[in-house]
Formats: structure tokens, C-alpha cells, sequence
């Protein structure tokens, strides 16, 4: 079964915007857990408009599950993960003044500083998943520089199959069997909804996780939190 990371970056957001601590990001972590899902996901940025990377620290001993931390690898960056020792750290090469992730890494133009980052992670025992687009020489490239796994930028996916295109999972198939080839693991992260998972998911060979938080939360605004959990639970099953 494909595993399923929720990114709680949208309850910060939602605490954030009255200055106090409702709804607790611990205690909706602990009961996501408690709910099935296999794993936590955050993004802190630099300018904590969402997670604080204090939240990290807060949320480190109650992630019992899987411990997803994403960004891009800038030095405070780096030093947050090691002090935390997820589970797994996934790269993502967004500016400081992006709103949410919008590209992969180009992984040739970038392998010394990605095969670095990659080693001091891995000599901490913490598995490095790199955030990819479709594209052949670059998922090479990060399976050179040493990364554990990729994760498919699935925002393209999502736009062409919500407009009826199903042919647009044809070049994540292709891709996420090369990354097989090269000993890759696969993961999948943006934009999935439960309108689009199960089909993303049945035709991903050796999808090992998705990571959701946009689409979920505003989903359990209707249907509730631990009602839709299940249901991706329920739709990723194989």
C-alpha cells in the first residue's frame, strides 16, 4: 500500500492567523496519527508563515509515525533537520518568496551542492528525497549524487486530469519507472485530492508515498478530518 504523509502546513496557517495556539499543531499531528495515516509532513520557510521551526521541535516527540521534513536545504534549513532527525528529508528548491513549491530541482546544474547535502544527511542515518520534475537526465543526476528517493511534482498531473486529459499520468509512469531502474524510490507530492489520488496511485509502479496537506484540509472543511483520512487510506489501497 501506498503510504500516506498528511503536510500540516495549512493548520499552522489557519493557527497563525490569530496569534495563538488553536487549533494545536501537536495535538492535530497526534490525532492524524491516530486517524491511519502513516506519516507527518512539514515545510518550514524561512519567514515561518506557516510552520515555525520551532514547531518542529515541538512536533519531533509525537511523530510515532513518519517524520517528512520538507524545504529548501539553506543552512538554518540543514541545521533544523540534523538537530531533529526525521525519518526523511525532501529537498525542494522554492525561493524565499514563493507561495507554495513550483518547480523540481535541476539536479545537474546543482549536483555538487545536492550531492553535499545529500551525504551530510545520509551520514545521519536520515533518507533524502529529492523533489523532481519529469525529466529524464535529472532524475539520473539524483540518483548519482546518492538521494534515497525522488518525489514526482504532480501539479501538471493534476491541472490536465481535472480538465479530462488522464493521458497526462503517461510521462510520471515513465519517470517513476527510470527512477525504479536506478534504485530510485518513488514518492508523489501536489495538488493530489481524493478526485485524483486513486487514479495517480493505480498507475504509479512502486509508489511508496504520497504527501497531501492543500487538498486535504480544505476536503475535511466539508467532510471532516478523520472522515477523509480514511477515504485516501480507502483509495490508495491496491
Amino acid at each position: 500500500m501506498t503510504k500516506l504523509s498528511v503536510n500540516i502546513n495549512k493548520i499552522a496557517t489557519l493557527r497563525n492567523s490569530r496569534g495563538g495556539d488553536t487549533p494545536n499543531l501537536v495535538q492535530v499531528a497526534i490525532d492524524i496519527q491516530d486517524f491511519g495515516a502513516q506519516g507527518i509532513t512539514i515545510h518550514p520557510r524561512p519567514d515561518e508563515r506557516h510552520i515555525k521551526y520551532k514547531d518542529t521541535y515541538d512536533l519531533k516527540p509525537v511523530v510515532k509515525t513518519e517524520f517528512n521534513i520538507e524545504g529548501n536545504p539553506i543552512p538554518k534549513f540543514i541545521d533544523l533537520v540534523l538537530a531533529n532527525k526525521p525519518e526523511q528529508v525532501t529537498l525542494v528548491p522554492d525561493s524565499v518568496d514563493t507561495l507554495t513549491s513550483n518547480a523540481g530541482w535541476n539536479t545537474v546544474d546543482n549536483f555538487s551542492f545536492l550531492e553535499e547535502v545529500v551525504s551530510e544527511f545520509k551520514r545521519n542515518n536520515i533518507r533524502t528525497s529529492i523533489f523532481m520534475d519529469n525529466n529524464f537526465d535529472f532524475i539520473e543526476s539524483a540518483a548519482k549524487l546518492g538521494a534515497d528517493r525522488i518525489e514526482l511534482y504532480t501539479e501538471e498531473f493534476a491541472t490536465q486530469y481535472k480538465k479530462g486529459n488522464e493521458n497526462a499520468i503517461n510521462p510520471y509512469i515513465e519517470s517513476a519507472k527510470f527512477a525504479k531502474k536506478l534504485g530510485l524510490g518513488i514518492n508523489a507530492g501536489h495538488d493530489l485530492s481524493l478526485d485524483n489520488i486513486k487514479f495517480f496511485s493505480n498507475n504509479i509502479p512502486n509508489l511508496l508515498e504520497v504527501s497531501i496537506g492543500h487538498a486535504l484540509i480544505a476536503e475535511s472543511l466539508y467532510l471532516g478530518l478523520q472522515n477523509v483520512i480514511n477515504m485516501y487510506l480507502y483509495k490508495l489501497k491496491k
